[in-house]
């Protein structure tokens, strides 16, 4: 099906009450929830995630379109598992130990459920138990995020923990001061230093 224009501007606007009276809109007018999801939510996000990757939009306007867009799912998700739509993969993400800062852990979670994903949001200030945990659960993917270099080692705590307990699942790190020679250095999966990258490098990951 086409997208759903109502939807797909209510979302890259970010205006979270048009975005919900689009999705119902859309529910009432018989549109499959597989399409609200992938013609007009994750489309969204992926305009909004083009014009930011190229400085045509700032991390705020992202925040408002991803809100959105979180508006829109909340109304779809019991939909969504109802009518058997599996979600593309699961992926866990949090904050490392030491560090509380969550913007940008926010805005990746929320482009992940907006591309599909089935996301456990583990928080900031995470220990290695919890990652090791959120595996254990079924995490495929595990996304860490850090604004401080002085809890950047942890990172690299958490891949050694999770090898060390015999996970082999991909670890994709991510924050202000990481760099891709970093991630390389510590053994992670894939590096991103942006948003919709992170997505880019979880389905990556998963293929």
């Amino acid at each position: 099906m086409a997208r759903n224009e109502a939807l797909f501007q209510a979302v890259y606007t970010g205006d979270r009450d048009a975005a919900r009276e689009a999705v119902q809109a859309a529910l009432d007018n018989g549109e499959s929830v597989e399409s609200i999801m992938n013609d007009s939510l994750i489309a969204a996000m992926r305009h909004i995630g083009s014009y930011f990757e190229c400085g045509e939009a700032f991390i705020s306007e992202m925040l408002i379109a991803a809100r959105a867009m979180d508006t829109a799912l909340q109304v779809i998700e019991p939909l969504l598992v109802k009518s058997g739509v599996e979600p593309k993969g699961r992926v866990c993400i949090g904050t490392v130990q030491g560090d509380l800062h969550d913007i940008g852990k926010n805005l990746v979670a929320m482009m992940l459920k907006g591309a599909g994903y089935q996301v456990d949001d583990l928080g900031v200030d995470c220990s290695l138990e919890t990652y090791v945990s959120a595996v254990e659960r079924g995490a495929q993917v595990v996304c860490l995020s850090a604004l401080l270099t002085t809890t950047m080692p942890a990172m690299q705590d958490v891949v050694a923990q999770l090898k060390q307990a015999g996970f082999d699942v991909p670890v994709i790190v991510g924050g202000a001061p990481i760099t891709q020679e970093y991630a390389d250095q510590i053994g992670a999966s894939g590096f991103s230093s942006t948003a919709s990258g992170a997505v880019s490098v979880v389905e990556r990951c998963l293929s």
